[in-house]
């Protein structure tokens, strides 16, 4: 990695390379008054100016496509993903759970997942996920969802203790479909 003055230093040179010649710097002057050194430096941070221009437009196209591989990743994945907070309220959804679950993301983002879950897997629920929190074990078990309309369904879920963004920890779950008639938690 290349430090801030070294690239100071690179796009000092670039931009000094990409000097227009004399005649043309004759055409670019501000003002009779402005110093042929002046002159010189302006147009110097002028074309560094472009230059790092170029590398924002180069950087934000990066971004873009950084964000729609994501997006195929996080939202269109055939699992649904949630993140939850230690306390159980859901902090983030992809659309895969969202719609297991009949619902919008908005209405999910800070509604407790267990409000989604059968009453009697409940208390499973919750000492799974105090487990996970206590041992940072990935925890995997089955239980029953409820959706908006009452329909239950079975569900594995693989979960795992994470960091958020300010380095408090939260529980990333792998929520996905299980198909089977009956069975117990």
């Amino acid at each position: 990695m290349i430090s801030k003055e070294e690239q100071a230093a690179e796009l000092r040179r670039l931009a000094e390379k990409e000097m227009p010649s004399e005649r043309d710097i004759k055409r670019e002057i501000l003002s009779p008054h402005i110093a042929r050194e002046q002159q010189h430096e302006l147009l110097v941070h002028r074309i560094e100016l472009e230059l790092q221009n170029e590398e924002l437009r180069r950087t934000q196209k990066e971004l873009e496509d950084a964000r729609n591989r994501y997006f195929d990743l996080y939202d269109s994945a055939p699992v649904g993903y949630l993140t939850v907070s230690k306390e159980g309220m859901i902090l983030e959804a992809n659309l895969t759970a969202a719609t297991l679950l009949d619902t919008t993301r908005t209405e999910l983002a800070r509604l407790p997942l267990s409000k989604f879950i059968l009453k009697e897997d409940q208390d499973h629920y919750y000492l799974r996920r105090k487990q996970l929190f206590e041992t940072s074990d990935p925890q995997a078990y089955k239980l029953r969802m409820v959706k908006k309309d009452g329909t239950q369904f079975w569900v594995t879920i693989k979960s795992m203790l994470a960091q958020d963004a300010d380095g408090g920890s939260v529980c990333r779950i792998i929520m996905d479909k299980y198909f089977q008639d009956s069975g117990g938690v």
